[in-house]
């Protein structure tokens, strides 16, 4: 029997408002049979094949070439800059000011297979974002990025007036010379949390934060990691869904619906003609071993990225639903696709050289390293 395209959409958005809360996450393979059912199907390497193409808005081809699909090249050349150098780096990423004893990670340049990825050129990024703003918004993975781009420009003009300011909530690096600044807006779920009597409310529905992010000429989003935490690492006390507010909800689900609701602020509150909107793809953690086939405990003592294309373990379910909201958003959204790319860097983490930070970081990205790549990415996707 014939199911239309909006029709395997509202099945599937059922299937996740009938998941019994609270629940354990949906498990890889449950999802992918569903997301099969509804015309989402990945192939034999653990990509996204969409049999209806113009449901997908990704738009990771640039001119016919993938720029995320390669291998990591090694490269002189590199680093794009030295930590010492730069004013922007928190603790937590300059690895080399904390110990971290080799500097081969350092030395590798992302190659796609069918094009060259063009090298950063940061006076001529401020040239072109002259009086303009950006905006990063996300959690400490939107940190790692919006510190790299900042120290990558500067590079480029170290002697450059700049004003830096470092808040909370909204911090901010301006190229006065240029007129350009470059903000951070740290919103974890992109979702908001209110304080009610009841406690700390995650309400997957609302967004009021999005007030502070008009009025940019380009914006970069970025969320999930915070969605997994628990304890006393969980940022809220109820998740409220519609008029429904309990204790916990399956996690993926509610970051599915959570996206979703981010997705409706960009088509309700974006003009393309004024502001180019990227989603930063979904950035891996290296704490198990076994993902990259290896008896290794975690990221810590890794030296050299994997080799090749694929990774292991494969897509991650996370990916598929960022992918599937991203496919429902009428406004252009480009997607960073960066989860693969960064799943072979497995070496590139803070690991045990993070700051004052105890235990092992596998989650967060040493400056300078690979959130350079993601920027390069950032930069191709603006002038091809």
């Amino acid at each position: 029997m014939y199911i239309s395209t909006a029709a395997k959409v509202h099945q599937f958005e059922n299937s996740f408002s009938s998941v019994p809360k609270p629940t354990m996450v949906l498990s890889f393979w449950a999802l992918q049979v569903s997301l099969f059912a509804f015309g989402v199907v990945p192939n034999v390497r653990g990509e996204l094949v969409h049999n209806v193409s113009s449901i997908f808005r990704g738009k990771e081809l640039t001119n016919g070439c993938n720029l995320f699909q390669g291998k990591w090249v090694f490269d002189a050349s590199y680093p794009l800059y030295e930590s010492s150098s730069c004013p922007f780096i928190d603790p937590e990423f300059d690895c080399q000011k904390y110990g971290r004893p080799d500097n081969q990670y350092l030395k590798y340049s992302w190659k796609p297979d069918s094009c060259d990825l063009p090298r950063f050129d940061g006076e001529d990024f401020l040239a072109t974002w002259r009086g303009k703003k950006i905006m990063f918004v996300g959690d400490s993975l939107s940190l790692n990025q919006w510190e790299s781009l900042s120290c990558m420009i500067h590079a480029a003009v170290p002697n450059s007036k700049i004003s830096f300011a470092r808040q909370q909530s909204l911090s901010s690096v301006t190229f006065e010379d240029y007129g350009v600044t470059i903000y951070l807006y740290r919103s974890p779920y992109l979702v908001d949390i209110t304080r009610e009597s009841i406690g700390r409310v995650l309400k997957l529905d609302s967004i009021q934060q999005g007030n502070a992010w008009k009025g940019m000429d380009m914006l970069i989003f970025n969320t999930w990691h915070w969605w997994t935490h628990t304890g006393n690492d969980q940022a809220w006390d109820y998740i409220q869904d519609g008029s429904t507010v309990s204790k916990d909800m399956d996690r993926l689900v509610a970051f599915y619906k959570g996206l979703t609701t981010w997705g409706r602020w960009v088509d309700l509150n974006v003009d393309p003609t004024k502001t180019k909107v990227f989603f930063q793809g979904i950035s891996p953690t290296h704490y198990k071993g076994r993902d990259w086939s290896s008896a290794s405990k975690n990221c810590n003592g890794e030296q050299l990225p994997l080799s090749g294309s694929t990774y292991p373990a494969g897509t991650l379910p996370e990916v598929i639903v960022v992918n599937k909201v991203l496919s429902r958003v009428m406004k252009p959204v480009y997607l960073l696709d960066i989860t693969t790319l960064s799943q072979l860097r497995k070496d590139a983490h803070p690991s045990a050289y993070s700051g004052d930070h105890s235990g092992v970081d596998c989650s967060h990205w040493c400056l300078p390293g690979l959130p350079d790549t993601w920027n390069q990415l950032l930069y191709a996707a603006l002038t091809t």
